[in-house]
């Protein structure tokens, strides 16, 4: 189906068509008066220029060969030369009906999709969640949802940090635990085991004891009241420590068997605890693929930047220029190798480029992280135009994301001022919705888990994805978990209301499908058709401008104007049965398109709240 603003435009453009002026002018736009109009089209004023003609000239004209149009109800033309529309009623109802019947709700498949990479994971292994990972998460998988919802080939790739010093320290640290294991046997030749030497909370201990020995400070020794001697000892110890661990991530990035062995371990564990908690965010990704798979493209990629001299040294490292005309300020050159020799997290975003170029051949390509990592993207996006690994006109977009905070307006942190896991935060939020729930109970405990899990989570996306991507937010659990105002308990609210009264109506009437809408007859009813006619439109746009806060200010809108239908419509005690099957028909629609933007949003309604 045509966007309902599309048909509005092809009207109006064959009324300026017949006046004598381009169809170009023939823009229309929602009205922000509602009170005077429902569209309203400004294209005489800039017509007008270029015809010099009065606007209002040009707008009398254009509404005179749109008064005998079948779609409008009112067509006027108002100083200084604005042309307001109202649509009619009957067109309207034609248009919810074709909705109705259309199982994509009027959204109209893409005529050439695209092969679309939406990189937004960047979790690392052996490392637990936490509240940082999570506006990456929500945000590209809805991003990911609203473009397969178009139509398009959406790729999620988690893009894990599964490379590089942490692999050593942790390797080393299992070897001071565990110094029997076969990994650390030089002489042992023969098979190594099948299952992992750790659990994933051993694994997610080992870690962080292992970063801890490898940065021991004199600051922090002094501050435990140890003397000098006791600091000096401290500080040597950690020196070899983390030694260790680079000679083993060395060996390591260079293929020797045992800690291979020890490193598919800690992929396996922490692959399939990551699984878990993306899991109960309704999160999935279609790749699982790390900065390790990039690592046979980087050898090539680098002598191809040198070759093209495009990569040059600078004090020890190599380097690539990525400044261009027009640029507003100076941009650092791109480090693809460090003096040391290393790679960098830019040289891996490369080689997973190239990785995707080779396996994938996408049409663009979309990275989701904190908005602090603008300039990296930068930097690896014009390295990669400009050595050729994709095309010149390639899309590459990054959308930076802000900081989530506590309501001191500072980094979101649990009480005692650590890192907040996110499954902590999840059964936190959780427990709010079931508290919530039980304030009007009406089911039994087992039930009331389940919907306060629902609950917690439209409430935790909903509360993340309804604020621009770009900016801080202010986490308020008691907010965002509220059956009022703007936020996800409403949304499910809304639709459980509507369930309710389809319950009803199939109880005493039978049958809610297929049912005919007529036009509306009040001004609530019609309001609703109106934004119901918007989601078209609506998905396409938020997509386009990857905004999921558009998509939940669309339905905060829709479901405040169903809900205003619904206190001035007495529903299930209407006499009138063609009206009040047309009515039914509507709220099925409504509570059919809120159902469908929240499945993209990556929450679900229960049956009741």
């Amino acid at each position: 189906m045509n966007k309902i603003l599309t048909m509005i435009e092809d009207e109006l453009k064959k009324a300026f068509l017949a006046c004598g002026y381009e169809e170009r002018f023939a823009k229309a736009v929602l009205s922000n008066r509602p009170d005077l109009c429902e569209y309203q089209c400004n294209g005489a004023m800039a017509a007008a220029k270029t015809y010099k003609k009065k606007p209002i000239e040009i707008a009398d004209q254009v509404v005179r060969k749109l008064k005998n149009s079948a779609m409008f109800s009112m067509c006027d033309a108002v100083m200084p030369g604005f042309i307001n529309l109202k649509l009619e009623g009957g067109f309207v109802a034609d248009y919810m009906n074709k909705m109705a019947a259309d199982e994509r709700l009027g959204l109209e498949r893409q005529k050439s999709p695209k092969t679309i990479i939406v990189d937004y994971g960047g979790a690392n292994v052996a490392k637990p969640l936490h509240v940082g990972h999570l506006r990456s998460a929500v945000i590209g998988e809805s991003i990911k949802r609203m473009g397969r919802a178009l139509g398009h080939h959406m790729i999620g790739d988690v893009h894990l940090g599964d490379w590089g010093l942490q692999m050593g320290l942790i390797i080393e640290e299992l070897r001071d635990r565990k110094p029997d294991l076969p990994y650390f046997d030089q002489s042992f030749t023969g098979n190594y085991p099948d299952e992992p030497p750790f659990t994933i909370g051993e694994l997610e201990d080992i870690y962080p004891a292992a970063s801890k020995k490898a940065k021991f400070k004199a600051e922090e020794g002094r501050r435990e009241g140890m003397d000098e001697e006791a600091i000096a000892r401290e500080e040597e110890k950690s020196r070899a420590f983390a030694e260790r661990a680079h000679l083993a991530t060395r060996k390591l990035q260079e293929g020797y068997a045992p800690y291979t062995a020890i490193w598919n371990h800690i992929m396996k564990v922490s692959k399939a605890d990551l699984k878990k908690n993306y899991g109960n965010l309704k999160v999935s990704f279609d790749l699982w693929k790390g900065e390790s798979d990039a690592q046979k493209y980087i050898p090539g990629l680098i002598e191809d930047l040198i070759r093209q001299d495009l990569a040059y040294e600078s004090q020890g490292a190599l380097v690539v220029d990525i400044g261009e005309p027009g640029d507003s300020k100076e941009l650092p050159p791109c480090i693809v190798r460090k003096s040391d020799g290393a790679a960098l997290y830019a040289t891996s975003d490369l080689g997973t480029i190239l990785e995707r170029e080779q396996d994938l051949h996408p049409d663009a390509y979309v990275y989701i992280a904190d908005k602090r990592q603008e300039l990296h993207f930068t930097q690896v996006f014009r390295v990669a135009k400009k050595a050729g690994f994709v095309a010149n006109d390639m899309p590459m977009s990054f959308l930076g994301f802000g900081t989530m905070n506590g309501k001191d307006g500072k980094p979101f942190k649990t009480r005692d001022g650590g890192v907040m896991r996110l499954e902590q935060l999840i059964a936190d939020i959780n427990e709010a919705g079931y508290q919530r729930i039980m304030e009007n109970r009406t089911a039994g405990e087992e039930e009331a888990r389940k919907t306060a899990e629902m609950v917690g989570l439209a409430a935790l996306k909903y509360g993340d994805l309804s604020n621009q991507a770009a900016k801080d937010y202010i986490f308020d659990l008691d907010r965002f978990v509220s059956f009022e105002g703007n936020t996800g308990p409403y949304i499910l609210y809304t639709i459980v209301r509507i369930k309710s009264i389809l319950n009803k109506y199939q109880e005493q009437k039978g049958n809610v499908e297929n049912l005919t809408i007529l036009p509306g007859a009040s001004e609530g009813e019609k309001a609703l058709m109106l934004e119901l006619a918007r989601y078209h439109e609506v998905m396409e746009g938020a997509f386009a401008e990857m905004a999921p806060h558009k998509l939940c200010q669309y339905i905060y809108d829709l479901s405040n104007d169903f809900n205003r239908f619904y206190h001035d419509s007495k529903i299930l005690a209407e006499e009138d049965w063609q009206k009040q099957k047309s009515w039914i028909g509507l709220i099925t629609l409504t509570k059919d398109v809120l159902e469908a933007c929240i499945e993209v949003l990556g929450f679900d309604a229960p049956d009741r709240m």
